[in-house]
């Protein structure tokens, strides 16, 4: 474990590299429409300036948490902020659509890399229990309020000097985080044992993952044509042949027998629930902010304000509940309080609410929300050993993605309809009926989420020839 001197250090390093996933996430949302404009994107099109991140992300995962077992984490973990920054300055310095998105994607596999280095960094480095629930809490804080804080920067930055500017913050602060790295974090170990990359494994499930989560953000948006629908397909074609594969693999990517340790379940489990109902809020509340409320980027990114620091307070809060109080029920009772929060903000919604009847529901399922996100990860790392914490944040962090792409493509539907063929008055009544309904269904979402939560483990112990195949 480390020195007691280097540990607020690295843990604050660590919590950097989380706020600059989770602000890069969210940024771009206020300023789609003006890339939209500069670049000259195709109505049908735009969604990519957001999801060429999200599929990338998505896809890569297991492979990148993977990587950080096998080639070391900290060399991961600075791979993964260098690709962010020369990603990012690309996309400041894109000129039409296809750059741009491109960017993105190479932005969202830099996520894929240094997401489960971070997560793993803390698994081995701070030790289980209160060590590492108060690891959790604050990466967790910086994490949850980091995606608020990414729509109160992108309206900031946006309206003060272009959209362009969204993509250059990224620069310095990867810049940051690499020098800081090279600095604090321990030396990987050279000695890699008789373990090989799964390359079959790897290509199966990335490209598996990656078709899955394609159509799952494309089909809800274009209709589900023949492409959404091939893509579905070859997904599942894909991830059972990386089954089979991994099944016969020596060293595969992802030893199945994971799956039988009961906390990384329940907590994957958790944490998709999570990201399908709690985890796509902020794209509706934006909506609502500005479709139906009528703020600008700036107005839309100020909103956020208050439930930010409600996440961070919660987000910290729950690092000493869980240790006080036990993981699972402490984050069972996180999501209840969501769950309560949510619910209001669905019944206080219409197309002229004030800001003001609104702030009390942000903030009850913030303060929950941010105690969830920081305790749901720390009980999905529980009792697993640390030559599986890369992979074991990778089917996480997966699980985060597959289950936010799931949530927004069936909430969206179901917000959206009934809208088509109208303006003005007309679709602000439609526009708010449809979110209040997809808030409410969000709100029942996580109820469920919070029953599951409570079947969790106090401690499951892990050894290696317990997860081999």
């Amino acid at each position: 474990m480390l020195d007691i001197l280097n540990k607020p250090l690295i843990l604050s390093l660590l919590a950097f590299a989380q706020l600059i996933i989770s602000i890069d996430y969210t940024i771009v949302y206020v300023a789609v429409p003006d890339i939209g404009r500069d670049l000259g994107f195709v109505a049908h099109n735009l969604q990519w300036v957001v999801s060429g991140y999200a599929v990338a992300f998505g896809g890569f995962l297991l492979l990148g948490g993977r990587m950080s077992d096998l080639l070391g984490r900290r060399r991961m973990f600075t791979a993964g902020l260098i690709l962010y920054g020369a990603s990012s300055l690309a996309g400041g310095f894109a000129t039409e659509p296809g750059l741009l998105v491109g960017a993105r994607a190479v932005q969202g596999f830099g996520g894929a890399v240094l997401a489960p280095a971070t997560l793993s960094l803390i698994g081995t480095l701070f030790a289980e229990g209160r060590d590492r629930n108060r690891a959790f809490s604050i990466w967790g804080a910086a994490g949850g309020s980091g995606m608020a804080l990414g729509s109160l920067l992108g309206g900031v930055l946006t309206q003060s000097f272009g959209w362009a500017a969204i993509f250059f913050v990224n620069v310095p602060l990867a810049a940051i985080g690499v020098v800081a790295a090279l600095i604090l974090l321990p030396v990987d170990g050279t000695d890699r044992g008789c373990r090989r990359f799964d390359v079959p494994g790897a290509v199966a499930a990335t490209a598996g993952i990656t078709a899955v989560v394609f159509a799952l953000v494309q089909g809800p948006a274009t209709g589900w044509d023949g492409v959404s629908v091939a893509a579905v397909v070859a997904g599942v074609v894909l991830l059972t042949a990386f089954v089979l594969i991994e099944l016969r693999s020596p060293d595969p990517l992802l030893a199945l027998g994971l799956l039988r340790v009961r906390n990384l379940r329940n907590g994957v489990s958790v944490i998709l629930l999570f990201s399908a109902t709690l985890g796509t809020l902020l794209y509706f509340e934006t909506v609502y902010f500005q479709d139906v409320l009528g703020y600008n980027a700036l107005e839309t990114g100020l909103a956020y304000l208050l439930p930010m620091l409600a996440i961070f307070v919660g987000s910290n809060l729950g690092g000493r509940l869980a240790t006080r109080f036990g993981l699972h029920l402490t984050l069972a009772v996180s999501l209840s309080v969501s769950a309560v929060g949510v619910a209001l903000l669905g019944l206080v919604l219409s197309s002229h609410a004030s800001y003001g009847v609104l702030v009390p529901a942000l903030l009850i399922l913030s303060f929950g929300q941010g105690s969830a996100f920081s305790t749901m990860f720390a009980a999905a790392s529980t009792g697993v050993a640390a030559e599986y914490q890369g992979i074991g944040s990778g089917m996480a962090s997966t699980g985060q993605q597959i289950g936010n792409a799931v949530g927004l493509a069936i909430l969206v539907a179901i917000a959206n309809r009934g809208t088509a063929g109208l303006t003005g008055e007309s679709l602000r009544t439609a526009t708010t009926h449809g979110l209040r309904l997809a808030v409410l269904l969000t709100a029942a979402g996580v109820v469920v989420t919070a029953a599951i939560a409570l079947t969790g483990r106090r401690r499951t112990p892990v050894l290696v020839d317990a997860v081999s195949n």
